[in-house]
């Protein structure tokens, strides 16, 4: 007689998953994240070390004992300036020796041109050498825009790699200050599983490049390639083990560029940084409020100037309004630089709340000078003030600044940093400015120099003064 046995062979253990870039464990294996929705960033969760385990872990003594805090020197840590001085505005001072820099932009923004400047700039002041790996470019390929941008300087090192261990060579031979990496993502990290650039890779990269920037006290610019909605490639970890995140931005079809901070541990996490591509490279832009007016002969119907804040900077932008002819159906709404969405509603308002603004079927066109893009609510009435001057054939002043939000009942409300908003108006000479109530110098107790300003409460009242103040 044959005895079945009744025990069962156990199943192996089904492997875990985890999302690598939000932390998410799903029960299987997908090729984008169900949570945050990234792709590639499923992977197979290793086993950790079992609890029991972790307990017995002996102590051991520290390679630095603890001190209080007061006796430890904080000199190491103190910025050193680059020399491009919007750079340094946006990372607080300069680059900290140690910290590790992440920058990302789209591909031809001109990241790999800032950072050769800044290389440059690194090696003829810093006092000690500056390194600049390329994994995108060859050595000769990066000598021709030295060249063109004269930045070529002894003490500038430039080597083409793609494995990580040959970038710690060059470390360990040229001794930097200074290492500019172009880019992660092209980097092999020996031992690590995945092609370049992919998740597990940068990770691995990012990380080994973090731990000997903090040993050897060397500032580490790492270049970044972004993904189609303008988020850095690779896993989100990537911005939590670098120190900073700047953003580099930037319409190819205009010279304008900025640099805006998403992270920073040494300062500011909200400052913008201003420059100007030409034909020699880059240059900074100190003062980039005349890049976004323009000067004319003689006022002309359509245009309107707010003050709108970019980071901590403010900046004073010209809006520019045109009212097509008349079609049926549904006619065109078109933006350059604005907000789509908050320009249907400007019309709305305008059209619900003031007399003789007829716009439902008339085609509107609107407008920043520049290409700088403006998307906040303070330039609502600045947007209202150029549509109405462009429908009623109204020329308004050029030293007028509208700076409010408009509501859906025609109201104008507070915005943020009015203060530092009507100080750059006074700068540039302004003799004019409308503003929500209780915004004006005598609620703020903000200096107006001779800079007139008028609190408005409604579009209504903001369309009397401008036509008022524009006869004066």
């Amino acid at each position: 007689m044959t005895v079945r046995s009744t025990s069962k062979t156990a199943k192996p253990a089904r492997p875990g998953y985890v999302c690598d870039a939000c932390g998410h464990q799903p029960p299987k294996w997908f090729g984008r994240c169900p949570e945050c929705g990234e792709w590639g960033s499923v992977i197979e969760a290793s086993a950790g070390p079992a609890l029991g385990a972790m307990r017995n872990v002996a102590p051991r003594a520290p390679g630095e004992p603890a001190r209080p805090i007061a006796t430890i020197s904080a000199l190491p840590a103190r910025a050193v300036a680059t020399g491009v001085s919007e750079l340094d505005r946006v990372l607080g001072g300069g680059l900290v020796p140690g910290s590790v820099v992440l920058l990302a932009g789209e591909p031809g923004v001109g990241k790999s041109t800032l950072l050769l400047d800044v290389a440059q700039q690194w090696a003829a002041g810093a006092g000690s050498p500056a390194l600049i790996v390329s994994g995108e470019e060859s050595v000769s390929q990066v000598r021709l825009r030295a060249e063109r941008m004269n930045t070529l300087h002894e003490q500038l090192y430039l080597a083409a790699e793609t494995d990580l261990a040959a970038v710690l060579g060059h470390l360990d031979a040229v001794k930097p200050g200074l290492l500019v990496l172009d880019s992660v993502q092209t980097i092999a990290a020996p031992g690590n599983d995945g092609v370049p650039g992919g998740v597990t890779q940068v990770r691995a990269v990012t990380a080994a490049l973090v731990a000997v920037a903090k040993e050897r006290n060397i500032a580490t610019v790492l270049v970044g390639h972004v993904t189609k909605d303008g988020n850095v490639a690779g896993p989100r970890v990537l911005e939590h083990l670098v120190d900073v995140v700047l953003h580099f931005e930037g319409d190819k079809h205009s010279s304008l560029r900025l640099v805006r901070g998403l992270k920073n541990r040494f300062g500011a996490a909200d400052e913008v940084g201003c420059f100007e591509m030409h034909e020699g490279g880059i240059a900074s832009l100190p003062d980039p409020s005349g890049l976004f007016l323009t000067r004319y002969a003689e006022p002309v119907p359509g245009t309107c100037v707010t003050v709108a804040m970019e980071g901590r900077r403010a900046m004073v932008t010209e809006v520019q309004a045109l009212i097509g002819a008349t079609v049926a159906g549904s006619p065109r709404r078109t933006v350059s630089g604005l907000d789509s969405a908050r320009l249907a509603m400007v019309l709305a308002v305008l059209q619900r709340r003031t007399e003789r603004m007829a716009l439902h079927d008339k085609e509107v066109f609107a407008a920043t000078v520049g290409g700088i893009r403006v998307v906040e609510p303070a330039a609502d009435l600045a947007i209202a003030l150029a549509v109405a001057s462009a429908g009623l054939n109204l020329s308004m002043s050029p030293r007028l600044a509208a700076i409010g939000e408009v509501g859906l009942t025609g109201e104008v409300r507070r915005v943020g940093a009015v203060p530092r908003r009507l100080a750059e108006a006074v700068r540039l000479g302004f003799k004019y400015a409308l503003v929500p109530p209780g915004c004006g110098p005598s609620s703020t107790g903000t200096p107006a120099g001779e800079l007139r300003v008028e609190e408005v409460s409604d579009l209504r009242t903001a369309l009397h003064w401008a036509a008022r103040l524009s006869a004066e």
